[in-house]
């Protein structure tokens, strides 16, 4: 997905949010927003914004000096999902449809996003999450694939939303490769995250090779690019993963809750809106 007008706004926005949460100087906020303005001019609007994410937060860390300025959020987000996992997991087994229920779970979990400006309450927002129903859903499709599928790939998205792709993992009940980003970046899941989270019990994990909030395919390794060709079934989680992935012309699975106005035009729904949405053909 290119990125459009509204981006770059936002852009200074994350900025701003970081340097405020890590407690920077008066001095150091304008300096990184001055220096973030500065990029702007370069920034072709044929490039993902993910990509361009990823610039911006190498700027913060070499201005602020903090690499991995999410990393108690991180923790935090992640052991509260885990102290929510039996009760999910008893909700899910003794559901009327243990898959649908589930992809449910999944999505809600993707509340769990500080790559935009949002506020939440993990416990208290997951209900009324979890009762929402689908904008947009090809389940039908899903189950079939997923009935098909000998090798699932699944591009996880953010930490403590981890917990609950590993119940969506666990109700599968097939063989999973779980990909995580390469490098600490906003409170994108790396290979630590998601060992924090169990689902190294449940799928193979793998770093996907890039430095991106999202899986910019031209910066990711050989290595999981033979996952991703192999694959008979890919499910991508969240907005940075679809931003990444929407232009490609296979299978994929989008598992996401769309809190951005550009991605909801793209996609042709109200933001607000999750959905299981299917593109392409095998």
């Amino acid at each position: 997905m290119n990125t459009f007008p509204e981006c770059f706004p936002c852009f200074l926005s994350q900025a701003l949010r970081v340097a405020q949460m890590i407690d920077c100087t008066t001095d150091q906020v304008k300096r990184l927003l001055d220096e973030v303005a500065l990029m702007i001019p370069d920034i072709p609007l044929s490039r993902t914004p993910p990509h361009t994410a990823s610039l911006i937060y190498r700027k913060i860390a070499g201005i602020t000096g903090v690499a991995d300025p999410f990393a108690a959020v991180k923790k935090q987000c992640t052991e509260a999902a885990l102290r929510m996992y039996p009760r999910l997991r008893e909700k899910i087994a003794s559901a009327k449809d243990p898959l649908f229920t589930a992809l449910q779970t999944a999505v809600a979990g993707n509340i769990i996003d500080f790559g935009v400006e949002t506020h939440f309450d993990l416990e208290e927002d997951l209900d009324s999450m979890m009762n929402q129903q689908f904008t947009l859903c090809h389940y039908d499709d899903f189950k079939q694939e997923l009935a098909n599928a000998e090798r699932i790939l699944y591009i996880g998205d953010n930490a403590g939303e981890t917990v609950f792709d590993r119940l969506l993992i666990e109700t599968m009940a097939k063989p999973v490769t779980y990909v995580v980003r390469h490098e600490p970046i906003i409170n994108d899941a790396t290979l630590e995250d998601a060992r924090a989270a169990g689902l190294h019990g449940v799928a193979e994990l793998l770093s996907s090779g890039s430095p991106a909030p999202g899986n910019i395919l031209p910066l990711c390794s050989d290595e999981f690019f033979v996952h991703y060709r192999q694959a008979d079934l890919i499910i991508s989680k969240g907005q940075g993963n679809y931003e990444g992935l929407s232009e490609e012309d296979r299978s994929i699975f989008f598992l996401l809750k769309v809190k951005c106005k550009v991605i909801a035009r793209h996609i042709g729904i109200a933001e607000g809106s999750t959905i299981l949405k299917k593109q392409g053909k095998r």
